[in-house]
């Protein structure tokens, strides 16, 4: 699917940096601010650079990013004492500044560009394909690219019928977790009875280490907006909500934006781009609770009540906003719908497996050289993506095991690596797509421990509405808890066991039935490690405190102090180059030089 637009001949330099959450942190913007600043130093240039902030790259590791169009050259990690030396040296005299080009780890070659790097070159962008390459801010940037074409194209060429045969024939299926077929959600809208009718957008992602969503509605807002008017016209949808973390703070900044222009251009309002229909967007902020990631309870919480979830007998296509017909779908997959209707149904539907089509985009975080987002077709393995696109375990350590599916999804281990990813091979796998959060874990991590962080988590999250969920998760946590501090029995695993079904089947909504994911997933592929700690009194990873204790190899240890200077209560002496030892009396048991050590110095007893 071709899903890049020349944004024009780019016959005058610009410059895009990198402006997502992550390089913002990294100072993005102070980057940003020092490209004006430097230009405005040099009136000699008849024709100024234009300088644009963009959403995130992806390549979070390497952030922030800069590119000069329009010869693509890409610099990494650039710092705001770098732009100068851009300015003068490539800007001006068209020298590349090779220290801050990314060098190929086997290769060692300088790439000047971020596509031509495995990173880049191996993903396939359609709901990431503008951010990084537009100025969020700017509606021309996002027309200039194709925007609101779909649009055009649905609303004075088609009927609304046809929108959702569209969308139910490329085999869309929601991005938020749950898979469901978007067409069938829309035509269910469609059919019910009942006025007016409303179109959600779901950017409530609360799981740890995901930001797929909010790089979207931070990089590319109005792709968003346009997917939500198509399935407003689709379904008979008169008005809209965006329903927001109200920690994405940038987010709601650019969707604000992007809903006003998209107002005084006429795609959003009273008869659109002169057309008989008429549809509006209101941005929702949302308290931060993880539940209301779930339709029902989201709904309740724009209805202005407590965001708990109710069971779903009648579903929100029938009855949902104000007990009206509603369809909700997440970021994701209201970013694919504008390049499903531009480049037809056959396009999209090309991409990915059987069942699963297109492309997902996942985060891809923990233990690996290459984090950031990433988007490639459905069916990609997960070794492609861990090892080719993202470089591979850190500090060249064994892999173990991959999170998917945030908090309710399961841990996946290396036996698996070769695993097509899509919606039913991670089900089958004990595991789950959910947003999109890959969280890779290297030998050094303890699937117990895991499994214990994720429930409670969950713990903390659950609405306690219904008492499966509400005690189940409390008890699994304490029976965790209690084998990670060396007190656990082999009973205990099949009390896991026992409460994990029973949540599964009788909990009132998602959250409840995928919390044991963690659990199941641990004791089916770790096992082992949950029989050492119980049996053995002992941590095999050196996470858990109570069962972890540590000495160093006088035959391995070259005295380079590594773990003296990673120990928080002194408790490493030894002179350098000479054999270190750990003192017991004062050792805590955090495993922090376990970890540090470059020579496996470090042991478990």
């Amino acid at each position: 699917m071709q899903t890049e637009i020349n944004l024009g001949s780019h016959d005058r330099q610009t410059v895009l940096v990198c402006c997502g959450t992550g390089c913002t942190a990294n100072g993005g913007r102070e980057v940003f601010k020092a490209f004006s600043q430097s230009l405005q130093d040099h009136p000699e240039i008849e024709v100024l650079p234009v300088v644009k902030a963009t959403g995130c790259n992806g390549w979070c590791e390497k952030g922030p990013l800069v590119r000069l169009l329009p010869k693509d050259i890409t610099y990494c990690s650039v710092a705001p004492a770098d732009v100068n030396e851009i300015v003068n040296k490539t800007l001006l005299e068209g020298v590349l500044v090779k220290r801050l080009l990314y060098r190929d780890p086997v290769s060692k070659e300088h790439l000047t560009s971020h596509h031509l790097t495995d990173f880049y070159r191996k993903q396939h962008k359609i709901a990431l394909r503008n951010i990084g390459e537009i100025d969020p801010g700017q509606i021309d940037d996002y027309v200039q690219r194709g925007g609101y074409q779909a649009l055009q194209k649905a609303l004075l060429g088609m009927k609304g019928q046809e929108v959702i045969d569209i969308i139910t024939a490329s085999g869309l299926r929601g991005r938020g977790g749950g898979g469901f077929p978007s067409g069938q959600k829309w035509q269910a809208c469609r059919n019910a009875s009942g006025s007016p009718k409303y179109i959600i957008c779901n950017g409530d992602e609360g799981d740890p280490g995901a930001f797929m969503d909010r790089s979207i509605m931070e990089g590319d807002p109005h792709t968003v907006i346009e997917g939500m008017i198509l399935g407003a016209y689709a379904a008979g949808a008169a008005h809209g909500y965006i329903y927001v973390r109200d920690e994405y703070d940038l987010a709601v900044q650019y969707l604000r934006k992007a809903i006003n222009d998209a107002r005084q251009r006429g795609y959003l309002g009273s008869n659109i781009l002169n057309t008989d229909f008429s549809f509006d967007i209101d941005l929702v902020r949302g308290g931060g609770a993880f539940v209301c990631g779930e339709e029902t309870a989201l709904i309740a919480s724009i209805e202005g009540r407590v965001g708990e979830p109710h069971d779903k007998y009648i579903f929100p296509t029938e009855k949902g906003l104000w007990g009206k017909p509603t369809v909700i779908n997440n970021v994701e997959t209201w970013a694919n719908v504008p390049v499903i209707m531009l480049h037809g149904a056959e396009a999209f539907a090309a991409i990915g497996t059987d069942n699963s089509k297109g492309t997902k985009v996942f985060s891809l975080v923990g233990k690996v050289v290459n984090t950031g987002l990433v988007e490639v077709p459905m069916g990609t393995t997960l070794r492609e993506i861990i090892y080719e696109i993202g470089g591979g375990v850190l500090k060249k350590r064994s892999f173990k095991a991959v999170q998917t599916g945030g908090p309710s999804g399961g841990c996946i281990p290396a036996a698996l690596l070769d695993l097509p990813i899509d919606f039913d091979s991670l089900t089958e796998a004990g595991s789950m797509m959910g947003s999109g959060g890959l969280i890779v874990m290297d030998d050094h991590t303890c699937m117990v421990e895991v499994a214990r962080y994720y429930v409670s988590f969950l713990a903390g999250e659950s609405c306690g509405k219904c008492t499966p969920c509400r005690e189940g998760i409390r008890a699994l946590l304490e029976i965790l808890t209690r084998i990670c501090e060396g007190q656990g029995s082999i009973e205990d695993l099949d009390l896991l066991e026992d409460i994990s079904v029973t949540m599964q089947q009788a909990s009132l909504c998602a959250l409840g039935r995928t919390a044991p994911n963690p659990v199941l997933s641990t004791l089916r592929y770790f096992r082992n490690e949950y029989l050492e700690h119980i049996e053995q009194h002992r941590c095999p990873a050196g996470v858990c405190r109570a069962l972890s204790v540590f000495y160093i190899d006088p035959e391995i240890c070259n005295g380079c102090g590594m773990c003296a200077r990673h120990c928080s209560v002194n408790a490493i002496q030894g002179e350098k180059k000479q054999v270190h030892v750990i003192d017991e009396s004062k050792c805590i048991h955090c495993g922090e030089c376990y970890r540090q050590c470059a020579f496996d110095a470090i042991k478990l007893r």
